[in-house]
Protein backbone atom coordinates (compact mmCIF):
# COMPACT_ATOMS: atom_id res chain seq x y z
CA UNK A 1 0.00 0.00 0.00
CA UNK A 2 1.53 3.30 -1.03
CA UNK A 3 1.70 6.28 1.15
CA UNK A 4 -1.17 7.84 -0.62
CA UNK A 5 -3.88 5.15 0.01
CA UNK A 6 -2.20 4.53 3.74
CA UNK A 7 -3.06 8.09 4.69
CA UNK A 8 -5.73 9.27 2.04
CA UNK A 9 -8.10 10.14 5.41
CA UNK A 10 -5.13 13.22 6.03
CA UNK A 11 -4.54 13.93 2.72
CA UNK A 12 -8.10 14.56 1.97
CA UNK A 13 -8.65 16.24 5.44
CA UNK A 14 -5.83 18.51 4.87
CA UNK A 15 -7.29 19.71 1.54
CA UNK A 16 -10.90 20.37 2.56
CA UNK A 17 -8.98 22.54 5.60
CA UNK A 18 -7.26 24.04 3.14
CA UNK A 19 -9.97 24.59 0.35
CA UNK A 20 -12.24 26.05 2.94
CA UNK A 21 -9.77 28.39 4.89
CA UNK A 22 -8.38 29.88 1.32
CA UNK A 23 -12.07 29.92 -0.29
CA UNK A 24 -13.23 32.24 3.33
CA UNK A 25 -9.97 34.31 3.03
CA UNK A 26 -9.81 34.67 -0.31
CA UNK A 27 -13.14 34.58 -1.68
CA UNK A 28 -12.53 36.90 -4.36
CA UNK A 29 -9.98 34.28 -6.13
CA UNK A 30 -12.38 32.01 -6.05
CA UNK A 31 -14.84 33.95 -7.75
CA UNK A 32 -12.56 34.60 -10.72
CA UNK A 33 -11.78 30.85 -11.00
CA UNK A 34 -15.71 30.19 -11.14
CA UNK A 35 -16.08 32.72 -13.87
CA UNK A 36 -14.01 30.38 -15.95
CA UNK A 37 -16.49 28.29 -17.98
CA UNK A 38 -17.52 27.38 -21.58
CA UNK A 39 -21.03 25.99 -21.99
CA UNK A 40 -21.79 25.69 -18.05
CA UNK A 41 -18.92 23.91 -17.58
CA UNK A 42 -15.96 25.05 -15.39
CA UNK A 43 -12.95 24.60 -16.77
CA UNK A 44 -10.24 24.67 -14.09
CA UNK A 45 -12.97 21.85 -12.30
CA UNK A 46 -13.15 19.65 -15.48
CA UNK A 47 -9.11 19.80 -16.09
CA UNK A 48 -8.86 18.40 -12.72
CA UNK A 49 -11.28 15.95 -12.73
CA UNK A 50 -10.21 14.71 -16.36
CA UNK A 51 -6.30 14.51 -14.43
CA UNK A 52 -7.94 12.40 -12.03
CA UNK A 53 -10.28 10.16 -13.72
CA UNK A 54 -8.90 9.15 -17.04
CA UNK A 55 -6.03 6.95 -15.79
CA UNK A 56 -8.75 5.29 -13.84
CA UNK A 57 -10.72 4.67 -16.84
CA UNK A 58 -7.13 3.48 -18.84
CA UNK A 59 -8.13 0.73 -17.03
CA UNK A 60 -10.83 -0.55 -18.28
CA UNK A 61 -10.66 -3.58 -20.50
CA UNK A 62 -14.09 -3.66 -22.58
CA UNK A 63 -13.24 -7.16 -23.04
CA UNK A 64 -13.48 -8.21 -19.90
CA UNK A 65 -17.29 -7.72 -19.33
CA UNK A 66 -18.14 -11.03 -21.21
CA UNK A 67 -16.25 -12.98 -17.58
CA UNK A 68 -19.27 -11.57 -15.82
CA UNK A 69 -21.11 -14.52 -16.87
CA UNK A 70 -18.25 -16.79 -14.74
CA UNK A 71 -19.45 -15.20 -11.71
CA UNK A 72 -22.75 -13.19 -11.91
CA UNK A 73 -23.93 -12.94 -8.26
CA UNK A 74 -21.44 -10.25 -7.25
CA UNK A 75 -22.24 -8.28 -10.33
CA UNK A 76 -25.53 -8.39 -10.35
CA UNK A 77 -25.82 -7.07 -6.92
CA UNK A 78 -23.67 -4.25 -7.36
CA UNK A 79 -25.84 -3.07 -10.45
CA UNK A 80 -29.11 -3.94 -8.74
CA UNK A 81 -27.98 -1.35 -5.91
CA UNK A 82 -26.42 1.19 -8.30
CA UNK A 83 -29.28 1.42 -10.50
CA UNK A 84 -32.37 0.85 -9.06
CA UNK A 85 -31.81 1.22 -5.05
CA UNK A 86 -29.48 4.10 -4.32
CA UNK A 87 -31.23 6.63 -6.38
CA UNK A 88 -34.29 5.81 -5.18
CA UNK A 89 -33.52 6.11 -1.38
CA UNK A 90 -31.32 9.00 -2.02
CA UNK A 91 -34.14 11.23 -3.38
CA UNK A 92 -36.57 9.79 -0.83
CA UNK A 93 -34.12 10.67 1.89
CA UNK A 94 -33.81 13.96 0.59
CA UNK A 95 -37.70 14.71 0.50
CA UNK A 96 -38.32 13.10 3.37
CA UNK A 97 -35.27 15.53 5.92
CA UNK A 98 -35.41 18.59 3.46
CA UNK A 99 -39.26 19.28 3.52
CA UNK A 100 -40.61 16.98 6.26
CA UNK A 101 -37.83 17.17 9.24
CA UNK A 102 -36.11 19.94 8.19
CA UNK A 103 -38.87 22.13 6.47
CA UNK A 104 -39.27 25.00 9.31
CA UNK A 105 -35.22 25.31 9.08
CA UNK A 106 -34.66 26.07 5.37
CA UNK A 107 -36.36 27.94 2.51
CA UNK A 108 -38.45 25.71 0.05
CA UNK A 109 -35.86 26.68 -2.58
CA UNK A 110 -33.18 26.11 -0.50
CA UNK A 111 -34.47 22.42 0.10
CA UNK A 112 -34.85 21.80 -3.68
CA UNK A 113 -31.50 22.77 -4.22
CA UNK A 114 -30.03 20.01 -1.17
CA UNK A 115 -32.44 17.24 -2.55
CA UNK A 116 -31.04 18.30 -6.32
CA UNK A 117 -27.17 17.76 -5.33
CA UNK A 118 -28.28 14.25 -2.90
CA UNK A 119 -30.31 13.14 -6.48
CA UNK A 120 -26.92 14.11 -8.79
CA UNK A 121 -24.37 11.84 -6.11
CA UNK A 122 -26.98 9.23 -5.67
CA UNK A 123 -27.52 8.48 -9.46
CA UNK A 124 -23.48 8.63 -9.97
CA UNK A 125 -21.84 5.29 -8.62
CA UNK A 126 -18.41 5.40 -8.56
CA UNK A 127 -15.37 4.82 -10.87
CA UNK A 128 -12.16 6.07 -9.68
CA UNK A 129 -11.98 5.92 -6.06
CA UNK A 130 -13.49 2.21 -6.52
CA UNK A 131 -9.86 0.82 -6.57
CA UNK A 132 -8.50 2.45 -3.78
CA UNK A 133 -11.28 1.05 -1.56
CA UNK A 134 -11.16 -3.07 -3.30
CA UNK A 135 -7.27 -2.29 -2.33
CA UNK A 136 -7.77 -1.20 0.68
CA UNK A 137 -9.69 -4.44 1.35
CA UNK A 138 -7.70 -6.76 -0.20
CA UNK A 139 -10.05 -7.40 -3.13
CA UNK A 140 -9.99 -9.23 -6.36
CA UNK A 141 -8.35 -6.64 -8.71
CA UNK A 142 -9.85 -8.26 -11.65
CA UNK A 143 -13.01 -8.49 -10.65
CA UNK A 144 -13.46 -4.85 -9.25
CA UNK A 145 -11.58 -4.09 -12.84
CA UNK A 146 -14.90 -5.81 -14.27
CA UNK A 147 -17.46 -3.99 -12.25
CA UNK A 148 -16.12 -0.95 -13.00
CA UNK A 149 -15.94 -1.29 -16.69
CA UNK A 150 -19.35 -2.51 -16.54
CA UNK A 151 -20.77 0.36 -14.57
CA UNK A 152 -19.30 2.78 -16.72
CA UNK A 153 -21.01 1.67 -19.82
CA UNK A 154 -24.23 1.43 -18.05
CA UNK A 155 -23.36 5.14 -16.61
CA UNK A 156 -23.53 5.81 -20.35
CA UNK A 157 -27.24 5.55 -21.03
CA UNK A 158 -28.28 5.55 -17.60
CA UNK A 159 -26.65 8.43 -15.78
CA UNK A 160 -28.86 11.30 -17.89
CA UNK A 161 -32.76 9.60 -18.28
CA UNK A 162 -32.14 8.62 -14.07
CA UNK A 163 -30.71 11.84 -12.97
CA UNK A 164 -34.13 13.60 -15.18
CA UNK A 165 -36.47 11.33 -13.88
CA UNK A 166 -35.85 11.91 -9.65
CA UNK A 167 -34.88 15.40 -11.06
CA UNK A 168 -38.10 15.88 -12.02
CA UNK A 169 -40.17 14.27 -9.45
CA UNK A 170 -38.94 16.77 -7.57
CA UNK A 171 -40.37 19.79 -9.63
CA UNK A 172 -37.15 20.55 -10.47
CA UNK A 173 -36.60 21.84 -14.34
CA UNK A 174 -34.62 19.65 -16.02
CA UNK A 175 -31.96 20.73 -18.43
CA UNK A 176 -30.93 18.01 -20.66
CA UNK A 177 -28.74 19.66 -22.63
CA UNK A 178 -26.30 20.36 -19.46
CA UNK A 179 -27.05 16.55 -18.51
CA UNK A 180 -25.75 14.78 -21.99
CA UNK A 181 -23.24 17.25 -22.44
CA UNK A 182 -21.57 16.29 -18.80
CA UNK A 183 -21.95 12.43 -19.51
CA UNK A 184 -20.27 13.08 -22.54
CA UNK A 185 -17.33 15.09 -20.77
CA UNK A 186 -16.77 12.98 -18.10
CA UNK A 187 -17.64 9.49 -19.04
CA UNK A 188 -17.68 9.10 -22.84
CA UNK A 189 -15.09 11.09 -23.36
CA UNK A 190 -12.34 9.84 -20.99
CA UNK A 191 -13.87 6.21 -21.65
CA UNK A 192 -12.91 6.27 -25.48
CA UNK A 193 -9.64 8.80 -24.89
CA UNK A 194 -8.53 5.58 -22.39
CA UNK A 195 -9.74 2.80 -24.41
CA UNK A 196 -7.62 4.76 -28.06
CA UNK A 197 -4.44 5.05 -25.38
CA UNK A 198 -4.76 1.67 -24.13
CA UNK A 199 -5.08 -0.05 -27.45
CA UNK A 200 -1.91 2.05 -29.70
CA UNK A 201 0.47 2.51 -26.20
CA UNK A 202 -0.09 0.27 -23.48
CA UNK A 203 -0.40 -3.21 -25.37
CA UNK A 204 0.47 -5.40 -22.43
CA UNK A 205 0.05 -5.56 -18.51
CA UNK A 206 3.44 -4.96 -17.58
CA UNK A 207 2.94 -1.52 -19.30
CA UNK A 208 -0.39 -0.87 -17.93
CA UNK A 209 1.37 -1.58 -14.82
CA UNK A 210 4.24 1.15 -15.29
CA UNK A 211 1.90 3.42 -17.01
CA UNK A 212 -0.35 3.36 -13.29
CA UNK A 213 2.91 3.69 -11.31
CA UNK A 214 4.04 7.05 -12.83
CA UNK A 215 0.40 8.20 -13.71
CA UNK A 216 -0.15 7.70 -9.66
CA UNK A 217 1.55 11.16 -8.49
CA UNK A 218 -1.27 12.83 -10.82
CA UNK A 219 -4.09 11.37 -10.03
CA UNK A 220 -3.22 12.18 -6.27
CA UNK A 221 -2.91 15.77 -7.33
CA UNK A 222 -6.05 15.68 -9.13
CA UNK A 223 -8.05 14.29 -6.45
CA UNK A 224 -6.19 17.02 -3.97
CA UNK A 225 -6.76 19.74 -6.30
CA UNK A 226 -10.84 18.77 -7.11
CA UNK A 227 -11.77 19.13 -3.30
CA UNK A 228 -9.36 22.20 -2.67
CA UNK A 229 -11.32 23.93 -5.49
CA UNK A 230 -14.61 22.76 -4.22
CA UNK A 231 -14.01 23.56 -0.69
CA UNK A 232 -12.55 26.74 -1.72
CA UNK A 233 -15.72 27.75 -3.61
CA UNK A 234 -17.81 26.66 -0.63
CA UNK A 235 -15.36 28.29 2.17
CA UNK A 236 -17.73 31.37 2.94
CA UNK A 237 -20.69 29.28 3.40
CA UNK A 238 -19.11 26.37 5.20
CA UNK A 239 -17.43 28.49 7.78
CA UNK A 240 -20.51 30.94 8.30
CA UNK A 241 -23.42 28.00 8.35
CA UNK A 242 -21.77 25.16 10.08
CA UNK A 243 -24.98 24.22 11.06
CA UNK A 244 -26.00 23.71 7.32
CA UNK A 245 -23.42 21.39 6.37
CA UNK A 246 -24.36 19.37 9.69
CA UNK A 247 -28.13 19.14 8.54
CA UNK A 248 -26.86 18.05 4.72
CA UNK A 249 -25.03 15.10 6.16
CA UNK A 250 -27.61 13.74 8.29
CA UNK A 251 -29.39 12.55 5.27
CA UNK A 252 -25.82 11.59 3.50
CA UNK A 253 -24.58 9.79 6.33
CA UNK A 254 -28.04 7.46 6.70
CA UNK A 255 -27.97 6.68 3.30
CA UNK A 256 -24.41 5.61 2.83
CA UNK A 257 -24.40 3.41 5.91
CA UNK A 258 -28.23 2.50 4.89
CA UNK A 259 -26.77 1.24 1.44
CA UNK A 260 -23.80 -0.42 2.42
CA UNK A 261 -24.82 -2.73 5.00
CA UNK A 262 -28.47 -3.70 2.51
CA UNK A 263 -24.94 -4.47 0.25
CA UNK A 264 -23.28 -6.56 2.19
CA UNK A 265 -25.82 -8.52 4.20
CA UNK A 266 -27.30 -9.43 0.72
CA UNK A 267 -23.37 -10.35 -0.13
CA UNK A 268 -23.40 -12.63 3.25
CA UNK A 269 -26.72 -14.28 2.24
CA UNK A 270 -25.43 -14.90 -1.32
CA UNK A 271 -21.98 -16.55 0.00
CA UNK A 272 -19.85 -13.96 -1.87
CA UNK A 273 -16.43 -14.54 -1.69
CA UNK A 274 -14.65 -11.92 0.93
CA UNK A 275 -12.28 -10.69 -2.10
CA UNK A 276 -15.76 -10.20 -4.34
CA UNK A 277 -18.49 -9.27 -1.53
CA UNK A 278 -16.19 -6.05 -0.19
CA UNK A 279 -15.61 -4.05 -3.35
CA UNK A 280 -18.83 -5.13 -4.67
CA UNK A 281 -20.72 -3.47 -1.38
CA UNK A 282 -18.03 -0.12 -1.52
CA UNK A 283 -18.74 0.34 -4.95
CA UNK A 284 -22.27 0.29 -4.35
CA UNK A 285 -22.04 2.55 -1.34
CA UNK A 286 -19.47 5.28 -2.75
CA UNK A 287 -20.21 7.91 -5.45
CA UNK A 288 -18.62 9.75 -8.50
CA UNK A 289 -18.64 12.59 -6.95
CA UNK A 290 -16.74 14.35 -9.63
CA UNK A 291 -19.45 13.42 -11.67
CA UNK A 292 -22.14 14.52 -9.79
CA UNK A 293 -20.68 18.15 -8.36
CA UNK A 294 -19.98 18.85 -12.57
CA UNK A 295 -22.99 18.38 -13.14
CA UNK A 296 -24.24 20.05 -10.44
CA UNK A 297 -22.22 23.10 -10.97
CA UNK A 298 -23.46 22.73 -14.78
CA UNK A 299 -26.87 23.34 -14.13
CA UNK A 300 -27.21 25.16 -10.93
CA UNK A 301 -24.02 27.14 -10.72
CA UNK A 302 -20.88 27.04 -8.61
CA UNK A 303 -22.31 28.88 -5.49
CA UNK A 304 -25.74 26.75 -5.71
CA UNK A 305 -27.39 24.86 -2.48
CA UNK A 306 -27.06 21.45 -5.01
CA UNK A 307 -23.27 22.39 -5.63
CA UNK A 308 -23.09 22.80 -1.69
CA UNK A 309 -25.00 19.19 -1.17
CA UNK A 310 -22.56 17.53 -3.88
CA UNK A 311 -19.63 19.13 -1.98
CA UNK A 312 -20.73 18.13 1.39
CA UNK A 313 -21.01 14.21 0.00
CA UNK A 314 -17.14 14.43 -0.84
CA UNK A 315 -16.76 15.70 2.98
CA UNK A 316 -18.81 12.94 4.07
CA UNK A 317 -17.95 10.38 2.01
CA UNK A 318 -14.13 10.02 2.93
CA UNK A 319 -14.26 9.34 6.50
CA UNK A 320 -17.66 6.81 6.37
CA UNK A 321 -15.82 5.09 3.61
CA UNK A 322 -12.67 4.42 5.18
CA UNK A 323 -14.46 3.13 8.50
CA UNK A 324 -16.95 0.84 6.33
CA UNK A 325 -13.36 -0.49 4.92
CA UNK A 326 -12.41 -1.16 8.29
CA UNK A 327 -15.39 -3.46 9.37
CA UNK A 328 -15.47 -5.10 5.93
CA UNK A 329 -11.76 -6.12 6.86
CA UNK A 330 -12.40 -6.85 10.02
CA UNK A 331 -15.70 -9.30 8.84
CA UNK A 332 -13.71 -11.32 6.65
CA UNK A 333 -14.00 -14.44 8.42
CA UNK A 334 -17.61 -13.85 8.03
CA UNK A 335 -17.20 -14.54 4.25
CA UNK A 336 -15.68 -17.61 1.84
CA UNK A 337 -11.86 -16.73 1.38
CA UNK A 338 -12.74 -17.64 -2.70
Amino acid sequence: MGVFEKYLSVWVALSILTGTLLGYALPGLFRVVSELEFQSVNLLVALFIWVMILPMMINIDFAKIIDFRASPKGIVLTLIINWIIKPFTMAMLGILFFEIFFSSLLSPEDSKQYIAGMILLGVAPCTAMVFVWSNLTRGDPNYTLLQVSINDVIMIFAFAPIAAFYLGVTSISVPWDTLILSVVLYVIVPLASGFIIRKIFLRDQQTIYVFNQKMKPFVVMGLLFTVILLFGFQGEKIVDSPFLIILIAIPLIIQTYGIFFLGYISAYLLKLPHPIAGPACLIGTSNFFELAVAVAIGIFGINSGAALATVVGVLVEVPVMLSLVYLVNKTANKFPSK
